[in-house]
């Protein structure tokens, strides 16, 4: 079936690209916030907002007017207007709040770009880019299937990234017949109904005191560069100090994205049907005592992980209901214990059947049933 795939790489693009890649980001950076200024004030005095096609005319007749938006790549331009006209869209649908005018201080910068006329092309170690050229670039794997779009990124630690957006043939993996209940926990980051435990690494747990000792000699630098009244891109001391800490934090999002992938492609490999539990994290990162924890373990990319890739090879996730008492309930009687609210509770003995559970299996069995259940009555939450 052809799905639409991303590919990422780093690239390494000599100083002239480096210097080209920066001037894009900007331009690019300056159209959106232009247009979003004319939008915002248009619908303030018209109710209305501006359309693609109204705003599009116009950027040709702003190239005209100043001429460091010919030195870069047009395309890029015109997807940055493109982005800025879907965020509209998914405004007015309640789906997002307003767009929000960018900042060059954001810790990621980036731009898009389409392919027409074979601009975007692979060859050996090289990608070929617009107005770029050819860069070099470290390739992990093959793109399979047609280029649609690249996406350029700078990253606060000083690297580079290209993400090649492709339409793909992924094939479907073989049925299994074997379905599977998810339970995801902080002890152990996800428990299995046939007794699978996966454990939580805690990448951030192990960086933090070096990350915290290397945020506070980067608080000290500032400190002295503003006590000396210099501006802190001026300052090279700071820029590097800040450069180590963005490797530490992207050091410990990557170990964390690796370890998620790994996990959901085996389950979503091995399993037809996957149930899991729809938890509200905003809610739950509410508990002050807890949300540093769950911020960790990233359950919401987990299950995006598991949905995408169950559409891809053919597998199907249900989402089981938030208000569904997977602990509490005996997966052999359904007898709800509600003495298992109390989380210290790890293993339990049914008063009804006998029956004897380990809190987290249990829990994985009943979300496995009720997939089942909501399966058989044809009722939603099929992902």
């Amino acid at each position: 079936m052809i799905r639409h795939k991303a590919y990422k790489y780093r690239m390494y693009p000599n100083q002239e690209q480096e210097i080209l890649i920066a001037k894009t980001i900007g331009c690019s950076r300056f159209v959106f916030n232009h247009f979003l200024n004319k939008w915002n004030t248009a619908f303030k005095e018209t109710g209305k907002g501006l359309t693609y096609n109204s705003c599009s005319s116009q950027l040709t007749q702003l190239k005209k007017e100043i001429d460091w938006l010919k030195e870069v790549d047009s395309i890029s331009l015109q997807s940055a207007l493109k982005n800025l006209d879907d965020s509209f869209k998914r405004f007015f649908k309640k789906q997002n709040n307003s767009p929000r005018f960018k900042s060059k201080k954001n810790p990621a910068q980036s731009y898009t770009t389409k392919q027409t006329n074979g601009n975007i092309a692979i060859a050996g170690n090289q990608v070929k880019l617009p107005k770029l050229g050819l860069v070099k670039f470290a390739k992990s794997q093959e793109v399979n299937g047609r280029i649609i779009s690249a996406t350029i990124s700078r990253k606060t630690s000083g690297k580079y990234f290209v993400s090649l957006l492709a339409e793909d043939d992924i094939q479907e993996y073989p049925e299994t017949g074997s379905t599977i209940g998810v339970d995801v926990g902080l002890k152990d980051f996800a428990i299995l109904s046939d007794g699978t435990v996966y454990k939580n690494p805690k990448y951030f747990h192990k960086m933090e005191k070096k990350l915290g000792k290397e945020q506070r000699i980067l608080s000290r630098k500032m400190r002295i560069a503003i006590n000396r009244k210099q501006m802190l891109y001026e300052c090279r001391n700071y820029q590097k100090q800040k450069v180590k800490v963005a490797r530490i934090h992207e050091r410990i999002t990557n170990s964390r994205m690796d370890y998620l992938h790994k996990i959901s492609s085996v389950i979503v490999k091995n399993h037809d049907i996957i149930g899991i539990e729809d938890l509200q994290v905003s809610n739950m990162l509410k508990n002050r005592n807890l949300s540093k924890a769950i911020s960790e373990v990233s359950w919401s990319a987990f299950r995006t992980m598991l949905e995408y890739k169950a559409e891809w090879y053919g597998k199907t996730v249900v989402v089981v209901a938030k208000n569904y008492a997977s602990s509490q309930l005996c997966s052999t009687c359904g007898h709800q214990h509600k003495a298992v609210k109390n989380l210290a509770l790890r293993e339990w003995d049914c008063p009804t059947c006998n029956s004897h559970h380990d809190r987290d299996i249990n829990a994985g069995l009943n979300l496995r049933n009720e997939a089942i259940r909501i399966l058989t009555a044809g009722t939603a939450g099929i992902a």
